[in-house]
């Protein structure tokens, strides 16, 4: 289980337009904002991808990085950047199911095709939002396992101005007994 303050599994990754993401060699001095989606299929992922697209900038005025990640090989993951017109949102691709579940995502089987006609992949992991802070120390997680409610990157936003203005530590650290 990944815990608050801890260091969070390394990710190595093809980037769409060539490069990798490498989480341990990001550089934004206030760290990632890794937002896992489920897929090309998935059309919740588009609406809520092309929100973290319109306010990547935002982050970045914060020095906090943004990627979007799925299981999709290159192809799927160039056609849900596109569908969702990202110019500042980097897209990365062939996350391996099992480091899906090192970062405790969920995984689901598929049932077909989608409201939108694009068949799922016959396992996919479901949604996550991670904001990691420098080194891969973990800072907010947060994990679904369906596409629906997820967290609200402008609330998020307001999250980030708070913790840079109060020094504010990340929480949930603690695992001894209860």
């Amino acid at each position: 289980m990944l815990m608050p303050r801890q260091p969070t599994p390394d990710l190595s990754l093809p980037l769409i337009g060539g490069g990798r993401f490498q989480l341990s060699e990001e550089r934004s001095a206030r760290g990632t904002l890794i937002c896992f989606y489920r897929g090309l299929h998935c059309p919740i992922c588009a609406t809520y991808l092309k929100e973290l697209e319109r306010l990547a900038p935002a982050f970045a005025e914060r020095d906090v990085g943004t990627v979007a990640i799925s299981s999709d090989g290159a192809d799927r993951a160039a056609a849900m950047a596109e569908k969702i017109g990202a110019a500042e949102l980097r897209f990365a691709h062939d996350l391996k199911l099992s480091e899906a579940r090192d970062w405790g995502l969920y995984i689901s089987a598929s049932r077909g095709k989608t409201s939108i006609g694009i068949e799922e992949p016959e396992l996919f992991s479901e949604p996550g939002l991670f904001l990691v802070a420098p080194k891969r120390v973990l800072y907010y997680m947060s994990v679904q396992t369906m596409p629906f409610a997820r967290p609200d990157f402008a609330g998020l936003l307001k999250m980030v101005d708070f913790a840079i203005e109060k020094s504010y530590p990340a929480r949930g650290e603690y695992a001894g007994p209860v």
